[in-house]
């Protein structure tokens, strides 16, 4: 963090003025050097763009809660005897607890997601977990991944490394060869397999391999994108317009530095062609109107300098916000209890029968705490300045110690109790066809509606490709009108707002064993509706030999106790009911 008066000095930035490469309006759709069969479409492009599409976009929410397979990136085709190069910076939640929050490279066939004839080869993100899921398809052989950071599970310490600028290049220069590149200059994953793919496209004469990007609980600033034999064309930079001041603090210590008040500060910057990108309090310069001195209204300047790519830019952008300085609290009381105060948990199922010190977690909402400072005065605080105890999954009367800083708390009582349980059952026998062909959320069981402080299980058969973990049953949370919580697969992963708060069991000890048992596997999946905003998900698996194994998810958040659902759905899988 720098000061303003450090700042106001002459800033310079040279522009690139370089082409650019073409897209296609609706599919963005690049490429260079097209085969005859798409010319014309090219020639159509490169006319109404005047050959000169930049590359600088953001995609991916910026408050790092894009779910896996809701934010792409634009497309590019790679033909054959060339490398496509891309550079981008990649910003990782600072909260994230799981690795498999950052972006995956998806490589398919030349036609869009969806589209009539789609087809992947397969799919890799920038972490690797050889016993999880950071690479898969059919056509990716994992043994020719390499990387220099390797996590063991999925809540493994280390996911920041991953972040920063990023430079991703896919290779089809050499013959029998294909390779991709993933790098950030810390952290560096290779794939290099020794001989090319088969074509997939319809068209024999169509050799292009079509590739994109999507991201999960991240967003991405792309910065260039080069397609060509060694190098390409790059992307001009853009000099920034306007910001807006996110998390700006109501109320500081008097006391507090204007660094460590700001800590928290990022800024939304609007740039040229309306380029947007979150940056940090790191990036930016700020000073306070009229001092920090005094307790008072304050007036928050920042500035920022930079261009989207980094450089210094033309003219510095500035932005304003209020603060006011405050006495520091002395203490804090609660005034108007929670909505919720009675928790319910389901803990005889195998699955978590023997966990051990199982909480669950405090739901603030509705509940109003004021604060009293030296000086006498009151306020109310914002629940996002408080810190919970969490409650210890035990019936009876738990409290719950509400913390504003150090040595300051209050508490508030809640009841836990055990939850009601009753089986549901499907109106149909099967989900997924008898061959295992189902595609990803291609068919689905009836919803059933779980209850505040309910359980409700279902048992089924569950039959499987075998081919990858994730070919066999999937758990679907959601409201009545289908926007979902989260969703989990039976294989120790899953996506959605509510799922990067839940507590995991981590997965199978040998996967290639679990997956042959999961064929014929009988299944009971239990789902509770806690009452507190969160649910739990708990699955018990027999294997066709026998073999009992399980998986949870505790502490799915983001629910509405009023309207909590779940449904079955299926990949490569099917499932049969009432045997």
């Amino acid at each position: 963090m720098r000061h303003l008066n450090k700042l106001l000095c002459a800033c310079s930035f040279v522009a690139l003025g370089l082409p650019v490469l073409t897209g296609c309006e609706g599919g963005e759709l690049f490429d260079v050097n097209a085969p005859d069969w798409i010319s014309d479409k090219v020639q159509e492009i490169e006319d109404s763009e005047n050959n000169n599409q930049e590359d600088i976009y953001t995609f991916g929410s910026t408050d790092y809660s894009s779910a896996f397979w809701t934010e792409f990136s634009k497309y590019y085709v790679v033909p054959d005897g060339k490398i496509w190069t891309a550079e981008f910076e990649l910003h990782i939640d600072p909260n994230a607890t799981n690795t498999y929050k950052n972006f995956a490279l998806v490589m398919t066939n030349d036609v869009d997601r969806e589209g009539e004839g789609y087809k992947e080869y397969g799919v890799m993100r920038y972490d690797h977990q050889p016993s999880g899921n950071s690479e898969w398809g059919s056509y990716i052989n994992r043994s020719y991944v390499q990387s220099t950071l390797t996590f063991e599970t999925d809540t493994d310490e280390g996911i920041e490394k991953l972040g920063g600028k990023v430079t991703l290049t896919v290779d089809r220069t050499v013959e029998d060869f294909f390779a991709v590149t993933m790098t950030n200059g810390v952290v560096t994953k290779t794939y290099e397999q020794p001989y090319e793919w088969e074509n997939l496209n319809a068209e024999a004469s169509n050799t292009n391999i079509r590739c994109f990007l999507v991201v999960e609980g991240s967003y991405i600033d792309f910065l260039s994108s080069k397609i060509g034999t060694t190098g390409g064309n790059v992307s001009a930079d853009k000099n920034p317009k306007s910001m807006v001041l996110k998390n700006v603090p109501q109320y500081v210590d008097a006391g507090t530095s204007l660094e460590e008040a700001m800590a928290g500060v990022t800024a939304e910057v609007t740039f040229e062609d309306d380029a947007t990108k979150i940056v940090s309090a790191s990036e930016l310069s700020f000073t306070a109107i009229p001092d920090m001195d005094t307790p008072g209204a304050k007036t928050l300047v920042a500035a920022y300098n930079k261009t989207f790519k980094g450089e210094n830019c033309d003219t510095p952008i500035m932005a304003y916000a209020n603060f006011e300085v405050v006495e520091k609290i002395v203490s804090i009381e609660v005034t108007t209890q929670p909505t919720r105060t009675t928790y319910y948990y389901y803990y005889t199922s195998s699955a978590t029968a023997s966990l051990n010190n199982r909480t669950l977690a405090f739901d603030p909402t509705g509940m109003v705490v004021k604060a009293t400072d030296s000086s006498g005065k009151t306020r109310v605080l914002d629940n996002s300045r408080l810190t919970f105890s969490t409650v210890p999954a035990k019936v009876g009367l738990q409290i719950v110690t509400i913390t504003a800083e150090a040595g300051i708390t209050a508490t508030v009582n809640v009841i836990v109790k055990e939850s009601q349980v009753l089986e549901v059952t499907n109106n149909k026998t099967t989900v997924g066809t008898m061959d295992n062909s189902t595609p990803f959320w291609g068919d689905f069981s009836d919803e059933f509606n779980v209850p505040v402080g309910e359980t409700r299980f279902i048992k089924f058969t569950n039959f499987t490709s075998r081919v990858e973990n994730y070919h066999n049953f999937v758990v679907v949370l959601r409201k009545s009108n289908l926007i979902e919580y989260a969703v989990v697969r039976a294989d120790n992963y899953g996506w959605g707002d509510g799922y990067a708060a839940c507590l995991t069991s981590g997965g199978q000890a040998d996967w290639v064993a679990w997956r042959d048992e999961m064929n014929g596997a009988k299944v009971t999946v239990y789902v509770t509706n806690c009452g507190n905003g969160t649910a739990d998900v708990q699955a018990v698996m027999v294997g066709n030999a026998g073999t009992t194994s399980t998986q949870y998810y505790l502490g799915i958040n983001t629910i509405d106790p009023n309207d909590l659902n779940f449904a079955l759905t299926v990949e490569n899988a099917h499932l049969i009911f009432g045997e």
